[in-house]
């Protein structure tokens, strides 16, 4: 390959292009393969994104070795400076959320597409394909298992028990009751009891009230659960609580509605 910088005015070979498309187009073919699987799970950096990461990855290598031997370029060089790069691609999509930090996963992918697109690059091609298939295999066959090691209980881990509560007008009752239910009855909780009562006589208005537990504390997931209700019309307060093992309340919070106490109607 003799297409370095100073000559690239001059033409270039049928062989040489025919080179350079069936590794660009590999490279690109398996960023796309590892980007689809994550945009059919709704995940961030999908298509579009892992191709081109894998697309650019595989063009700077390319590069390294057509002025390789002009120029004395190393490629593994230019692949260091592509793993650096990617790496602060990378950071751009983790984010934090109080106490959840999520991207992490989608970092991780676009790192692996890049050296993906490396190997296509360099010349690789069995191996570029066997790596973006074992990335492809670790989000399908590894998401489930995660899944369920994240349900399971740790060794000094003890139930913690979350009471919560709604107050709403008698008329919703059970609508409201419905979406207690359907709220707190998902995959990391277990519901243990749900109740409803009348307040004071005459003030036309129900609590609803529900006990859930969980195994460790995750006090973040729940009010990702019940941040909806506080919405709901005819919804006066809402409130939860943690409840011990003694049954000694550790923290109360509670969520006031903006004008809860008018009518919904007006």
């Amino acid at each position: 390959m003799s297409t370095g910088l100073s000559s690239f005015s001059l033409p270039v070979s049928a062989a040489e292009t025919a080179y350079f498309l069936a590794r660009a187009a590999l490279a690109l073919a398996l960023g796309a393969g590892i980007g689809a699987e994550r945009q059919w799970h709704q995940r961030g950096a999908g298509l579009r994104t892992n191709a081109l990461v894998a697309l650019g990855a595989c063009l700077f290598e390319l590069l390294a070795i057509f002025i390789e031997g002009e120029r004395g370029a190393d490629p593994t060089r230019i692949a260091a400076y592509i793993v650096s790069g990617v790496g602060f691609l990378g950071a751009g999509v983790i984010l934090r959320h109080g106490l959840t930090v999520t991207g992490i996963n989608t970092a991780a992918t676009i790192w692996c597409s890049a050296a993906v697109g490396t190997l296509a690059g360099a010349g690789y091609p069995f191996e570029a394909t066997l790596g973006a298939f074992l990335v492809v295999t670790v989000h399908l066959l590894l998401r489930p298992v995660a899944r369920r090691i994240d349900h399971l209980p740790v060794a000094d881990e003890v139930e913690t028990v979350y009471r919560f509560r709604a107050v709403c007008r008698a008329q919703n009752e059970a609508h409201i009751r419905a979406l207690v239910v359907q709220a707190l009855a998902g995959g990391e909780f277990h519901l243990r009891a749900a109740r409803s009562r009348d307040l004071n006589s005459g003030s036309d208005l129900v609590e609803v009230e529900a006990e859930v537990s969980h195994f460790g504390r995750d006090d973040v997931a729940l009010e990702t659960a019940v941040s909806r209700l506080s919405l709901e019309p005819g919804v006066t307060s809402v409130s939860w609580s943690v409840v011990q093992e003694e049954g000694l309340s550790v923290r109360d919070q509670e969520l006031s509605v903006v004008g809860a106490a008018q009518d919904p109607d007006e």
